[in-house]
């Protein structure tokens, strides 16, 4: 350790030792996000001031993973710090009606920093299920407060809301025959349908508000802030609107790019933002059927829906003056980390179930070494008949199974389409993720020992690791009750029209 490095890790030490305060915590995490969408990423049209300043202040990640190349699978381990196998949330996404949800008997973030005295608070697109009497909501799974949209906001007929001010409305038609979506606040629907011009100001207006109030009361916090942006279809209010050069996708990033230099007001004038990580990343890759209006995954191939890198490698930033160095680390590391890493730090006790994460605060502290050797890859739908289909060990990644997917339709690439069909790779495709990160040019094993041995390497950490995955029930299989969609007035007629307010 060099001795900047070694001053960066005494002090810390020192800090968690003698400070009176435990660290606080702002988790914000994108929806549809691609690995190069952001200007610190390389975008050249992208407007993210906020997020570029949390770049070159803290430390910026070029090989950070989800879990999921889709939203439900991937928050269920962002914040279980487990594959959604374990967790049984699979296969695809939960809906308004859908019976099953993040199970009760998982431990998430907030259950974890809950013993040790933390506020909690979720805002935005929570996505693990309501289910009967809101038994799945994040007010159930450890979160004090919770002002948010329970799913997806795409999942309600949108023709006819306004997306973009003055009255601009919806791109597309979303889902039609159900309730449009509702605003909670903990467990009540304040508005039903969202007012998307309003929303992103009552999201920031009330995670302002909790930071102060948290502040003000010397209690450490979490906020969990989920966005909705830059998800399909894309909204903005009169603050960001016509703002970027990026159309309704760059202003729709502004827009949560705004709240977060919001947050970062907040923390500063509270006085706490020295004592604060905030952490940034996405859920999975961009949705490039939208086209220019869905998302980049800069160098990387293809995109949501796909195991490949542009589906599932992610942007991510780590902020945290005085305790962060500014840099960039090329260290692997994933949304599983992040449950660990917060734990480590706020000096709470681990879930006593098998976790799949490590804890990054080496990397962190001292842009050290990574505990994470290997990143597993499950497709949308995971089945043990089929088990992994790609796995990196190191800077090699092997794909056994390779697919595309609606979402990724329209590249030029034919590899990412949903028209690519199911295929089986024997012997693997191996690929150099630091030489060919767009994975476009597979290594040649013949006459290749080592290479060979590589891959011979690759093949038993799959076998252990498959041998030591147990899939829970599947709770998106349990299916949709359509008594079970959110209803501000749940005794109306005809459904789903009269579920307004």
């Amino acid at each position: 350790m060099d001795s900047i490095g070694f001053f960066f890790f005494l002090s810390s030490f020192l800090f968690w030792t003698y400070s009176a305060s435990p660290p606080n915590f702002v988790l914000l995490f994108a929806d549809d996000l691609g690995f190069g969408d952001l200007g610190c990423y390389g975008h050249p049209s992208s407007l993210t001031p906020n997020l570029d300043r949390m770049a070159a202040g803290g430390l910026r990640f070029t090989d950070f993973y989800c879990t999921s190349p889709v939203c439900t699978p991937s928050r269920a381990s962002l914040l279980t710090g487990r594959y959604q196998t374990r967790s049984g949330v699979y296969p695809g996404v939960f809906y308004p009606g859908s019976r099953g949800g993040l199970p009760l008997n998982e431990t998430t973030i907030a259950e974890v920093l809950k013993p040790v005295g933390y506020a909690t608070a979720a805002i935005g697109k929570w996505h693990l299920g309501v289910g009967a009497n809101g038994m799945f909501l994040p007010t159930r799974q450890g979160f004090d407060h919770y002002l948010g949209i329970p799913y997806s906001h795409d999942m309600g007929p949108c023709r006819n809301l306004t997306c973009f001010p003055p009255d601009i409305k919806c791109f597309g038609f979303c889902d039609v025959g159900t309730v449009t979506v509702p605003l909670m606040h903990n467990e009540v629907i304040k508005q039903q349908p969202v007012n998307f011009l309003e929303l992103e100001r009552a999201y920031s207006d009330f995670a302002t508000d909790f930071i102060a109030t948290s502040a003000k009361n010397k209690q450490p916090f979490f906020i969990y802030y989920p966005s909705h942006h830059t998800h399909y279809p894309q909204y903005a209010g009169v603050e960001a609107a016509g703002r970027t050069l990026r159309g309704r996708f760059g202003d729709s990033l502004f827009e949560f790019d705004n709240t977060i230099g919001n947050l970062l007001t907040t923390l500063e004038k509270t006085g706490v933002i020295n004592n604060t990580l905030v952490f940034f990343t996405s859920d999975n890759g961009p949705e490039l059927m939208r086209m220019s209006g869905g998302g980049c995954s800069g160098p990387l191939k293809c995109g949501k829906g796909t195991t490949y890198e542009g589906g599932m490698r992610e942007p991510a930033i780590a902020f945290w003056p005085g305790t962060i160095r500014p840099g960039v680390t090329r260290e692997m590391a994933s949304t599983l980390d992040i449950l660990p890493t917060i734990a480590g730090l706020a000096g709470a006790k681990l879930p006593q179930v098998m976790l799949d994460g490590v804890d990054m605060i080496d990397i962190l502290i001292n842009q050290g070494k990574g505990k994470r050797e290997t990143m597993m890859f499950y497709p949308t739908d995971p089945s043990e008949m089929y088990g992994l289909f790609a796995l990196r060990l190191g800077k090699y990644k092997a794909h056994f199974y390779t697919r595309g997917a609606t979402h990724s339709g329209t590249t030029p690439d034919q590899d990412c389409p949903v028209f690519a069909v199911l295929k089986a790779h024997d012997p693997p495709l191996l690929f150099d993720l630091e030489a060919d990160p767009s994975e476009h040019y597979p290594l040649q094993l013949f006459g290749k020992p080592d290479l060979q041995a590589v891959l011979q390497q690759i093949l038993q950490v799959k076998e252990k690791f498959e041998a030591s995955m147990v899939f829970g029930e599947s709770q998106i299989s349990k299916g949709v009750d359509t008594d079970l969609e959110p209803c501000c007035n749940p005794q109306c007629s005809p459904k789903p029209g009269c579920c307004r307010c």
